[in-house]
């Protein structure tokens, strides 16, 4: 028994020497990190020939601690520094700040059948995107009230794996009593969001522009937005007929017919009645109104160029789903494609692309708005009865670079469009950008790696089956994506634990 005991002790002074090893290293006070990461490591640098930056696209390393960037170097820096730790070197695969949507709806409390936050920042995770911005409405109740508010956090509290922010609902109960509107913005709002049309949800109904006008005065003490859904219906009879002269609700032209880019023209015109008053000196200075899913690129975009000359502080967005399809392509029945406001014809894609590269359209937004697959009424095909939104969060980020390569779209462009601008709407100055003191908010990417986006594709959407994008060839595969310098994704697979941040206005 002794010679036994003899011939183990070497193998077990070589154990406690490794377990002392591990405790050294990865003292017990970092097993919470741990579960937030894919990274056994809290320190590390990443490093790549392509990072893109504010000033530019850089060959060099990228250096994270306790959640933050603390370091930039250049390629020969890089060489010539002898302090290392960590290194995970992505060669040529393109490292970019985290993408930021502005404009989801993940249908928590209360519709999480529809999405939820656990599935819904899985897929943003998948896709390069380490921030959300969830919209009031869709979930159950609408988040109208500093006591919906707490319903909203309580429900992604140690359920989200990107950080998730909240915009508030203006709305006609709310928008005249201003000392409401306060306390949901004290409650940590980003900012507003109204319908100028029926939103479809009923505690959430539509404002006109008195309200608005009253909205955008309380959100100029607080220099936060005003997102408006920007169109006015009106009687559209007439627009409901066809070549044949019979209503075809399975027609996609019926559909398009039913919302004419009149609507969005009427709304925004009416907007800019009020949007004067954000102006310099105007009654509501300090406020700032952003026109969310633009669709039509004609006389609605010539009147927010106007604004824009004008001096009103007005930003506009559009969506993937308009600049990659146009309406002669979607077929009778393919209920997937409706959204509102409608996909408009093809003329109108080359516009919208034209505006985008131009400067006139802002920044994108997904408008993710999913439901379950029967309210989509997929097998039915009526495009007047159907769940109207895109199901998209995931592969935006393809879906815009795919699609875009053609215009010449850059990575710098990505990063303006996804990342520094929807930041900046947000009032979010410490994401948006690789820059020292920014929170280490950073995907990694292949942008020339295609794919089938088909049921063998890793799709963590819990309903994948409604997205109109299915069955397309993609570009770009995500590699890996760290949200506050936690490895959140890699490769298919998600962290252990969700500790994604809610943030809130201070």
């Amino acid at each position: 028994m002794e010679v036994v005991l003899w011939r183990l002790l070497p193998l077990l002074s070589l154990l406690a020497s490794f377990l002392f090893f591990l405790y050294l290293h990865h003292p017990s006070k970092q097993v919470s990190h741990n579960e937030c990461s894919l990274l056994f490591f809290n320190h590390f640098w990443i490093i790549s020939k392509r990072i893109v930056t504010p000033q530019g696209l850089i060959s060099g390393a990228v250096e994270v601690k306790g959640g933050n960037i603390i370091s930039i170097v250049m390629e020969e820096e890089w060489h010539r520094n002898s302090k290392r730790g960590h290194v995970i070197d992505y060669g040529e695969a393109v490292v970019m700040p985290g993408l930021i949507d502005v404009h989801v709806h993940l249908d928590d409390p209360g519709r999480a059948e529809w999405e939820g936050f656990p599935s819904g920042t899985k897929a943003a995770a998948a896709g390069g995107i380490t921030t959300l911005i969830d919209m009031p409405l869709n979930s159950d109740p609408s988040t109208v009230s500093p006591d919906t508010l707490k319903l909203k956090i309580a429900a992604a509290e140690k359920r989200i794996y990107v950080d998730v922010g909240f915009w508030g609902g203006l709305v006609p109960e709310n928008a005249f009593n201003a000392s409401a509107l306060e306390a949901l913005l004290s409650a940590g709002v980003l900012g507003l969001k109204s319908f100028m049309c029926p939103s479809g949800i009923n505690d959430f109904p539509m404002t006109n522009t008195s309200h608005i006008k009253e909205g955008l005065s309380v959100l100029a003490k607080y220099r936060r937005p005003l997102l408006v859904h920007a169109e006015i219906q009106e009687d559209s009879d007439s627009n409901l007929q066809v070549e044949n002269g019979r209503d075809e609700a399975r027609s996609y032209l019926t559909y398009l017919k039913s919302r004419p880019p009149l609507w969005e023209e009427a709304a925004i015109r009416e907007l800019l009645t009020v949007a004067k008053d954000t102006r310099i000196g105007g009654l509501a200075e300090g406020a700032h109104l952003h026109i969310v899913h633009l669709s039509d690129a004609s006389s609605s975009l010539d009147l927010i160029k106007k604004a824009k000359s004008s001096g009103d502080s007005i930003t506009v967005e559009t969506c993937p789903h308009y600049l990659a399809f146009s309406a002669e392509e979607i077929q009778d029945g393919d209920t997937r494609f409706k959204c509102a406001p409608p996909i408009r014809d093809a003329t109108n894609k080359e516009k919208l692309w034209e505006a985008l590269m131009e400067g006139h359209i802002d920044m994108l937004s997904s408008d993710h708005s999913p439901t379950i697959p029967e309210l989509k009424l997929l097998n039915d095909g009526n495009f007047l009865r159907a769940w109207g939104g895109i199901s998209s969060l995931q592969f935006v980020l393809p879906v815009t670079w795919s699609y875009g390569r053609k215009y010449g779209v850059t990575l710098e462009q990505l990063a303006l469009w996804w990342s520094e601008r929807p930041a900046k709407l947000a009032g979010q100055d410490s994401k948006g950008a690789i820059a020292i003191g920014n929170h280490a908010d950073i995907f990694v990417w292949q942008p020339d790696v295609e794919f089938d986006l088909n049921a063998d594709h890793p799709i963590h959407l819990k309903h994948p089956s409604i997205s109109a994008y299915l069955g397309k060839r993609l570009s770009g595969k995500v590699l890996a994506t760290f949200v506050r310098g936690n490895l959140v994704y890699e490769e298919g697979k998600h962290a252990p634990a969700a500790c994604g941040t809610p943030i809130l206005a201070t």
